[in-house]
Order: structure tokens, then C-alpha cells, then sequence
């Protein structure tokens, strides 16, 4: 059967406040420090599920819906919502601690490596809960919305 692992069992959350250095000039945060945060959160989210050191392999459509601004806190959170043979699928927000509003949004793809770096398997994913099913639907329902949205920009 193999090894198993639930959504739950990769959830992370991760706070970080916006300071002026990580600020672009109209005072915002800029899309690369909100990138590069979501990115070390999903690792260890891709880390906790696997049980393995994991690499990014691919990144969808970052979606910036949202300003977040100096001295806010940004919640990003993370869980693996879909697995391949070697990699991990993972969902990303940065909902602000209060209104809790979704300012950017992302899926990225992180391979789990054994010993040597090589990519290699990873658990099965399970939802033996109502609630990570539902978290795993909506996230699968909205990535390919976001997938589609960008086939239709690019006249695919």
C-alpha cells in the first residue's frame, strides 16, 4: 500500500510582519519578498508531508489580489493538497491576521530527494477528514480555474 500522509499533516502556517526594507516604492510589499516567503513556507509544508528535503520545481500564476501593507501581519498558509509520483502539489495564501483577505495567491510544485538528491516518492495523500477533503477540493477546483484563466490570456 505504501506510506500515507493526511492534508493536516502538512499544514503550516507562518507569520510575517511587513517592514520598510521589504517595501516597494508606493510603500507595499513587494511581490518578490511575498513570493519568497510563501516559497519557504511551502517547503516546509512539502517537507512535513514527505518526510524529506524538498525542492521547488515549479510555481503556477502568482495572483497579487491584494496590497499588504507596512506593518501588517501576513498569515501565509500552506498544505499539500495533491501528490505525484515525486512531487507535491501546494496551495498559498497571504490572508492578513484580521480581515483575513486573501492578498496573493499561488501553486507550487516542490519534488521530495532521498539521500543522494535524487527525486523519489512520496506518501499517498489522505483526507480522512470532511474538512481536509473540502480544503483539497477547493484548492484542486481553484487551481484549475486559475489554470484556465491564463489559457484564456494567452489564447490557448
Amino acid at each position: 500500500m505504501g506510506e500515507r500522509a493526511t492534508l493536516m499533516d502538512s499544514f503550516t502556517e507562518m507569520t510575517e510582519i511587513l517592514l520598510p526594507n521589504d517595501t516597494n516604492d508606493l510603500g507595499r510589499a513587494l511581490g518578490g519578498v511575498v513570493l519568497h516567503w510563501m516559497d519557504l513556507c511551502g517547503a516546509v509544508a512539502a517537507m512535513r508531508f514527505s518526510t524529506r528535503h524538498c525542492v521547488t520545481a515549479a510555481m503556477d500564476n502568482a495572483d497579487f489580489v491584494g496590497p499588504t501593507e507596512p506593518a501588517e501581519i501576513a498569515v501565509i498558509e500552506w498544505y499539500v493538497f495533491d501528490v505525484g509520483s515525486s512531487s507535491m502539489e501546494v496551495r498559498a495564501g497571504d490572508p492578513r491576521e484580521e480581515e483575513r483577505r486573501t492578498t496573493t495567491t499561488s501553486f507550487f510544485t516542490y519534488v521530495a530527494l532521498d539521500e543522494d538528491g535524487t527525486p523519489t516518492t512520496v506518501p499517498r495523500l489522505e483526507c480522512p477528514t470532511e474538512s481536509e477533503a473540502e480544503l483539497r477540493d477547493a484548492a484542486r477546483e481553484q487551481r484549475l480555474e486559475q489554470l484556465r484563466q491564463v489559457q484564456q490570456k494567452i489564447g490557448a
